[in-house]
């Protein structure tokens, strides 16, 4: 049967059972006659609206404990007076609740059925009960227990037949987990059934407002508290949800947005029957998450996605099948109500989680919030996940240059100079071969600290030293690897209590003080080189001094700026990217001095 039809065929069934209890309803108004207990009527009615509203928690779900009121009421009063009083309250219940308008009339039609065929077999039965010469308890325990186990086979005969209809599916784990619930519900009723004509028995005096309140007090007290506590449960299991979420969305591995883990997370704390989550790359979209969800075609064609993309705002469908809103087609054709909500940052339409149930106006106003909430930071991480991979390829295209300029201003150079020498050398090989032979063996020198740099531009390519050993241990571990190659004296002191720094400090520092150490070796000529790092409560100094020939700061930067090369205008770039202070003085034949200062600096991290 098609969903349509199949639909179709629910519609009427349940509109036929509404005409029906309808139907009794109004012939038992009609039928009303004064009431004479109205205190006990009104006591009655609002114990029937706290049970109702406040179903009680038996085995996997939910039901309303309710039977023993009404069945009070109808030795009471009749069944005239019960049938409104129950179908008032449910009415009533249904409304506050927020119900579709189909349930609101249902239910109420549905359980003045009930109660009208269970009290019916009763009084049909009632020559048989009496037949069975049973003492005036017993008599009612077994009234009682018969009008009880009618009312439970009608009731969920009814619905069964509503389920088995609609086009949801209606396995038999489903009836089993709903039928068991419902028998717990009536094994409740049937203990206090007889605890009723067990007190009712021992004659202690007049039964008024206080009597009835009393005896039902506990069960209603007791369904109250139930079903407020494993609310609250409910309500904590979706906090820690998306506790869990919001914790692993801000430990995600940088630039990798992925989210599969999470995904019974997210159905505790969205609670749909079908949800999606699509997450736009480029012009296209792809699928990040989903639950009870085949997999979907045509996502960039899809009218919800195309409409979301213009308006950019949530969108909540209470029906789709009276909606005018345009609909998915990539969530489950039989669900009744569907919640959209985008993924923005600054205007910018990132994602969008779909989400669908299976009843109409199933989304409340507190759903909506707590989603809304839940997709913002969603959003947050996208973005978040989006500037770094911006970032790690601005750091990459940077690398790219630095070995560039290191190729340029080292061993392109020396190459250069040395294909010239030998240029040189071959042409004076055969009329000065003493001139030839002093250019080769220079080449060869020249070559030699070609290749050196070019094993030290590979080794830069590594992971960065800080990263292995730390600033310390990184300044310390090349120190140790020149000494043995350079002229110059080298002392390295750490002052103060040495602490772990921010990671991109670290590299920044190691950089700046990289470089610095290159141009020493390149052009100071230095003979001692002495290396600081000074541990202050708010800073962190690094100081680098050679006695070197030294340089005109001025002349420097317009040189450097006529060949391209960096030198000082890199190590202040390197400063400014952490927010430090670099001081450079230097003047000919005196020697160089670069102090950073990296301030507010927290203590704090562990030692070394």
């Amino acid at each position: 049967m098609a969903t349509e039809q199949r639909e179709k065929w629910a519609t009427y069934y349940m509109s036929s059972i509404t005409l029906l209890g309808g139907s009794i309803l109004i012939w038992s108004i009609l039928q009303l006659e004064p009431i004479t207990n109205l205190w006990i009527l009104l006591l009655l009615f609002a114990l029937l609206v706290v049970s109702e509203y406040y179903p009680m928690p038996v085995w996997r779900g939910f039901t309303a404990i309710s039977f023993p009121i009404l069945y009070v009421s109808f030795l009471i009063f009749d069944f005239t007076v019960t049938a409104v009083i129950y179908a008032i309250a449910v009415f009533f219940v249904n409304v506050v609740k927020h119900r579709p308008l189909r349930i609101i009339l249902f239910n109420p039609a549905q359980l003045t059925i009930c109660l009208f065929v269970s009290m019916q077999c009763i009084i049909w039965l009632d020559g048989w009960v009496q037949s069975l010469s049973l003492s005036d308890a017993w008599l009612g325990i077994v009234q009682f227990t018969l009008m009880q186990l009618v009312f439970f086979v009608i009731n969920n005969l009814i619905v069964d037949i509503v389920l088995i209809l609609r086009p949801q599916r209606y396995t038999v784990q489903a009836w089993m987990t709903k039928t068991l619930t419902e028998l717990s519900a009536v094994s409740i009723s049937l203990i206090y059934g007889g605890m009723l004509y067990v007190l009712g028995s021992q004659n202690r005096g007049n039964v008024d407002v206080i009597t009835y309140f009393f005896f039902f007090s506990p069960l209603v007290g007791f369904s109250l508290l139930s079903s407020v506590i494993v609310r609250l449960g409910a309500e904590k299991r979706r906090m820690k949800a998306l506790f869990h979420i919001t914790s692993q969305l801000n430990q995600l591995v940088p630039g990798k947005f992925q989210l599969t883990e999470l995904k019974k997370s997210f159905q505790d704390f969205i609670h749909a029957d079908s949800f999606i989550l699509l997450i736009k790359a480029g012009n296209h979209w792809k699928v990040q998450l989903s639950h009870a969800v085949d997999e979907p075609d045509a996502i960039d064609s899809d009218p919800a996605v195309n409409a979301m993309i213009i308006k950019k705002e949530h969108l909540i469908i209470r029906n789709t099948r009276t909606a005018n809103d345009a609909k998915t087609n990539l969530l489950p054709p039989d669900l009744r109500s569907h919640a959209y909500f985008p993924l923005c940052v600054e205007g910018e339409l990132l994602g969008l989680l779909m989400a669908g149930r299976n009843r109409s106006n199933s989304f409340t106003d507190e759903d909506v919030q707590s989603i809304a909430t839940l997709t913002n930071q969603l959003a947050i991480a996208l973005k978040s996940s989006q500037l770094v991979k911006e970032k790690e390829k601005r750091v990459l295209l940077e690398e790219r240059n630095r070995i560039a300029r290191d190729i340029h201003d080292g061993i392109a150079q020396t190459l250069a100079g040395v294909v010239m020498k030998l240029e040189t050398a071959e042409r004076r090989m055969h009329t000065e071969p003493e001139i030839a032979l002093s250019l080769i063996d220079t080449s060869i020198i020249q070559l030699r600290q070609g290749l050196k740099n070019v094993r030290e531009s590979i080794y830069a390519l590594r992971p960065d030293p800080t990263e292995r050993v730390g600033l310390t241990g990184a300044i310390a571990a090349k120190l140790e690897a020149i000494r043995s190659e350079e002229p110059f004296d080298l002392t390295f002191e750490v002052k103060g209590h040495e602490r772990e720094l921010p990671a991109e400090l670290e590299k920044e520092m190691y950089a700046i003080f990289h470089e610095s150490l290159q141009n020493v070796k390149k052009h100071a000529q230095a003979k001692t080189l002495d290396v600081s790092l000074d541990y202050q409560d708010q800073q962190v100094i690094m100081r680098i001094t050679d006695d070197g020939k030294g340089f005109s700061l001025y002349e420097a930067l317009v040189e450097k700026r006529k060949l391209s090369h960096f030198g000082i205008l890199q190590l202040h770039q390197s400063a400014e990217k952490i927010g430090a202070t670099l001081h450079v003085n230097s003047e000919p034949g005196v020697g160089t001095d670069i102090t950073l200062t990296v301030s507010d600096v927290p203590e704090g991290g562990h030692n070394r």
